[in-house]
């Protein structure tokens, strides 16, 4: 847990960041693999796992508003999430997704990571 520590900036500002978060998460929810630097793939981790959180509770609007105001920009990304990958860890207390690190990036010798539900 990350009590009283912030969030990791990613050296951008916060609508860049947000805007990020929401992307990558919609393509883990779309293609259920990210292959991302990564202090990304953690940060997407932490974004993830609360969207799914909030999602166990079932298709109805209320949930539906609520993961709408978090992923805006993709209605089919919300009805999958919801409908498909929820359900699978109704009974699962957290941890909906692993990072498996994959070693560095030729350019930049990055750490890149993959995210991956479990």
């Amino acid at each position: 847990m990350m009590h009283q520590n912030g969030r990791k900036k990613l050296n951008v500002k916060s609508a860049h960041r947000k805007a990020l978060l929401r992307n990558q998460a919609i393509h883990l929810i779309k293609f259920g693999i990210l292959q991302t630097g990564k202090v990304q793939a953690k940060a997407v981790q932490r974004f993830v796992e609360k969207i799914v959180t909030a999602a166990r509770v079932g298709y109805d609007f209320n949930t539906i508003r609520r993961i709408k105001q978090l992923l805006p920009y993709d209605d089919s990304a919300v009805t999958k999430l919801i409908k498909e990958i929820a359900p699978k860890y109704v009974s699962r207390p957290g941890g909906y997704t692993r990072v498996i690190p994959l070693g560095t990036r030729v350019s930049d010798t990055a750490p890149i990571a993959r995210l991956e539900w479990v």
